[in-house]
């Protein structure tokens, strides 16, 4: 995964790559790959801050000489990072890596059509959280003067790291596959998540050893590697984030309307305010929450968008009836919620669901599972809204249930990813159209009664079956870390819950539910268009440097003329 900055001091940025970094995780640092000069002058040898700031002078010749200016910083800076999981590749592997995807990007000579800009590649050992990776810093301004292009280079890095997955044999994105993709966090909300999560599983591990009895060691006295394990499972439940997504996923699952949605939410304890088109108050195009504040205390808010793509008020509307009628009950509790008033007209959320509802919907939830049986697994918007609904429901029943987040909550998240797409859902059929949604309704009461336990267990083991059906998509996809993650850490969890409920004629078989062997995908096009071409970029620039000659000299730079008060600094001006 390509991360990328700016700036305008490259002796910084090269001395704090051959330094110990924030925590001393930087080891013995070393060049892997740079520009022709470089790798004769430098060979694998551990560098010392002189070799740093030696090798920022060699970068930044062309901009300090050519007196070159460059919008943003003339220093361009890209980390590489591999998945733990991928191991550790060879400074050889490195090279080749760093400079196909310098090449990729346009700063070297360009298949021969300009100047090339001075780069390096810097090793310094494993990230704080055991990463493979490589630092790459550029100087934008060439050996001739011009500048080097960073138009959509976000973009760019993107199609160059999925032309470098291809051409070095590494892990494929599958999320890119997918076109599907959930955020990350900020420095400062991760460090509140792992807050939070330490204090949670404190709170999981005593209360499980004052229920189990016997001699326990105290928390506080466990192996710290061991809490720090228990401590890192807890990271992606606990993040604020993610519970406020769950409540807003259960939420619209359970709904059968936007209006609904709207007293939904402000039930579950959730502040809600809606953004309004320019001068109106009764068009709403979307909406935001956050989490009641403690008194004294700040909301903060999240946007639909923020929490999650498949939370964004248009693909909410998508699955509910669209209507004028509708559109003004809607707008009205929307109104209401920012007002902080009572809902306009309060509707079934407010009564207990009928008992003889548990055996309809639960019906409901095979029909649909024998529908499923005959979507095309490519047809990547009915598997998004599947896993969607699904995963509302079980967070409906998490919500309902769980006091601090826990393996329904996990198992909500999980299902949550394949419907984060990068494409907005296209309106589902009407026609002969079954859903989630009256599960997670009822499921979102399980706290307060329902037909008990045993109508939960047999829900549950349908939602289990449409677990199986999402697992089976995401196979066929070739999405194997998705499918690996639903088919044994979710089921997993979903077994612990179905052992909490009594036995039922038909949880028999709910571990071992109707497995299909998965129709694959013809998968040629994996390879897309952008990838393709970065591809060949590589290639072709590969196949330049073994043609020409290499120097360990540097390409002369001439220097400018000292500037008076009338010599205004030159700029050769962006590359054509």
């Amino acid at each position: 995964m390509p991360n990328i900055t700016r700036g305008d001091r490259m002796s910084g940025l090269v001395t704090y790559l051959v330094g110990g970094g924030r925590h001393n995780e930087h080891t013995e640092p070393h060049l892997v790959a740079g520009d022709d000069a470089l790798m004769a002058w430098y060979d694998d040898a551990e560098l010392s801050r002189e070799s740093g700031l030696a090798i920022a002078r060699h970068l930044d010749r062309p901009h300090k000489q050519l007196g070159v200016d460059v919008k943003g910083g003339h220093v361009w800076h890209a980390s590489l990072s591999l998945r733990a999981e991928e191991g550790v590749k060879t400074d050889a592997e490195w090279n080749a890596i760093a400079t196909d995807f310098v090449a990729a990007m346009g700063f070297d000579d360009n298949d021969g059509t300009k100047a090339p800009c001075r780069w390096v590649a810097v090793r310094h050992g494993l990230s704080k959280s055991g990463n493979d990776h490589v630092h790459i810093a550029v100087n934008l301004v060439r050996e001739d003067g011009t500048k080097a292009s960073t138009h959509l280079d976000y973009v760019c890095a993107q199609k160059a790291a999925r032309a470098l997955e291809v051409k070095h044999g590494l892990e494929l994105l599958e999320s890119s596959k997918g076109e599907r993709a959930t955020r990350g966090f900020s420095p400062a909300e991760q460090a509140k998540v792992e807050e939070r999560s330490a204090l949670f599983a404190q709170r999981k591990y005593e209360a499980h050893a004052e229920k189990s009895g016997g001699d326990v060691t105290p928390w506080h006295q466990l192996d710290p590697r061991e809490r720090q394990t228990r401590i890192t499972a807890e990271i992606r439940l606990n993040a604020p984030r993610n519970d406020l997504a769950r409540k807003v996923r259960a939420c619209a699952s359970a709904s059968e309307n936007e209006a609904e949605f709207v007293r939904r939410l402000r039930r579950s304890g959730v502040v809600v305010r809606p953004r309004y088109a320019d001068g109106q108050t009764d068009v709403i195009t979307g909406y935001s929450v956050a989490a009641r504040p403690a008194p004294g205390e700040r909301p903060i808010w999240y946007g639909g968008g923020h929490m999650g793509r498949d939370l964004t008020l248009p693909r909410l509307r998508a699955e509910w009836p669209d209507s004028p009628t509708g559109a003004m009950d809607a707008a009205a509790e929307w109104n209401a919620a920012k007002r902080n008033q009572r809902p306009a007209a309060p509707g079934r959320e407010t009564t207990e669901p009928d008992p003889e509802l548990w055996d309809r919907y639960t019906a409901e939830l095979g029909e649909l599972r024998e529908i499923l049986r005959l979507v095309p697994l490519d047809d990547r918007d009915t598997w998004a809204r599947v896993a969607r609904q699904t995963s509302g429901a079980f967070a409906a029943w998490s919500n309902a249930v769980e006091d601090v987040p826990g393996d329904l909550a996990a198992a909500s998240d999980e299902l949550a990813k394949s419907a984060q797409t990068y494409r907005g859902h296209t309106k589902p059929q009407k026609a002969g159209r079954v859903s989630a949604g009256g599960a997670a309704m009822l499921l979102a009461s399980a706290v307060r009664g329902g037909q008990g336990t045993a109508a939960q267990a047999a829900m549950l083991r349908q939602l289990m079956n449409l677990t199986q059906a999402v697992n089976d998509a995401a196979k066929a996809a070739q999405q194997a870390r998705h499918a690996e993650a639903i088919a044994t850490d979710i089921r997993a969890r979903l077994v612990r819950v179905r052992a909490a409920l009594p036995e039922t004629s038909t949880t028999a078989t709910a571990a071992t539910a109707t497995k299909t062997e998965p129709r694959r995908i013809d998968m040629s096009a994996v390879i897309d268009e952008a990838t393709r071409e970065a591809l060949d970029k590589m290639n072709r620039a590969e196949e330049n440097r073994r043609k020409r000659t290499t120097t360990p000299l540097p390409s002369t730079i001439e220097p400018t003329r000292p500037r008076t008060s009338t010599t205004s600094r030159p700029d050769r001006g962006p590359e054509l």
